[in-house]
């Protein structure tokens, strides 16, 4: 059997990005042979990834990528399992690789992307698995919105964790940044009080009415109150009745019609959100490890 020297793992290592006991472990097995310890590796990354993937995966980052003319936007939630991972070099890369691969491909939904080629010529799932076989991470691509208008888009990040994308009308290009670093902040539900789903509006009135009722007032006085309530929940909710947040004395509303413009819709996605955590008490588990 041929000797494995540390070059030879140091050089499958460079060619795999993985560790250097699965390196080794993997020239053993292919008795020093490189290339065929290689393939040995992309056959166990396989499987590496399928062990993870059904581990939490709530951190993450948002990418977005707007093409040259700003006509066509991609706004992408690629999750992790841990913040740290969240900040890697190699993680980074792929929501952005991913929010680049959106924009310039027309897909249905998260299954239909993993088959999509990136710039390197792997395809997304295939930079996937790669990825979790170097950090050992189960990695997934959440969600994804795609916008191609006539009129402009606008996106605006905050760090990696909250990401908005605007589409509007008139204006200019520092209208739609703060509108869209408007709905970061404030996180509206929808665009207008058109649009708030009915079944929201149902149990919030429902709610109103149940408070209302305790005070004992007459049902006509009532009635008044919950409607009144429902108002204010409106402006609250929907994007144009919000105070702008860098001029609350002003709507959103009036500050679009002071420019001659309209949003015609927005997404804003957050990292993790909706995704249960798993709570971890490492105490606990210490002092179980410790037979306490």
């Amino acid at each position: 059997m041929a000797e494995i020297t540390a070059k030879m793992v140091a050089e499958l290592r460079e060619a795999t990005g993985l560790g250097m006991m699965e390196c080794k472990k993997a020239l053993v097995e292919a008795e020093g042979d490189i290339k065929k310890a290689e393939e040995i590796l992309r056959i166990k990354s396989g499987a590496k990834a399928g062990k993870v993937a059904g581990r939490t995966a709530a951190e993450g980052a948002i990418a977005q990528c707007v093409s040259a003319d700003g006509k066509i936007g991609a706004l992408v939630e690629v999750n992790c399992e841990t913040d740290f991972v969240a900040k890697d070099e190699g993680f980074v890369a792929l929501t952005k690789a991913v929010a680049q691969a959106i924009a310039a491909n027309d897909i249905a939904d998260v299954e239909a992307l993993a088959s999509v080629k990136l710039a390197s010529g792997e395809t997304i799932e295939e930079a996937r698995k790669a990825l979790i076989s170097k950090i050992g991470e189960n990695i997934t691509v959440r969600r994804f919105v795609r916008f191609q208008t006539a009129d402009s888009l606008a996106v605006y990040l905050h760090g990696s964790k909250i990401g908005v994308m605007v589409e509007f009308a008139g204006g200019d290009e520092q209208l739609g940044k703060d509108v869209a670093m408007h709905i970061a902040a404030s996180k509206p539900v929808c665009v207008s009080k058109d649009e708030v789903p009915a079944d929201l509006l149902d149990k919030e009135r429902t709610i109103y009415a149940a408070q209302a009722a305790e005070s004992g007032k007459p049902a006509d006085i009532i009635a008044k109150m919950v409607e009144g309530r429902i108002t204010k929940y409106l402006a609250e909710v929907t994007l144009l009745g919000q105070p702008f947040v860098k001029n609350p004395d002003q709507t959103v509303e009036k500050l679009l019609a002071e420019k001659k413009a309209s949003v015609k819709r927005f997404q804003m996605f957050v990292v993790g959100e909706g995704i249960e955590k798993k709570v971890v008490d490492f105490a606990a588990e210490v002092a179980a490890a410790a037979k306490v």
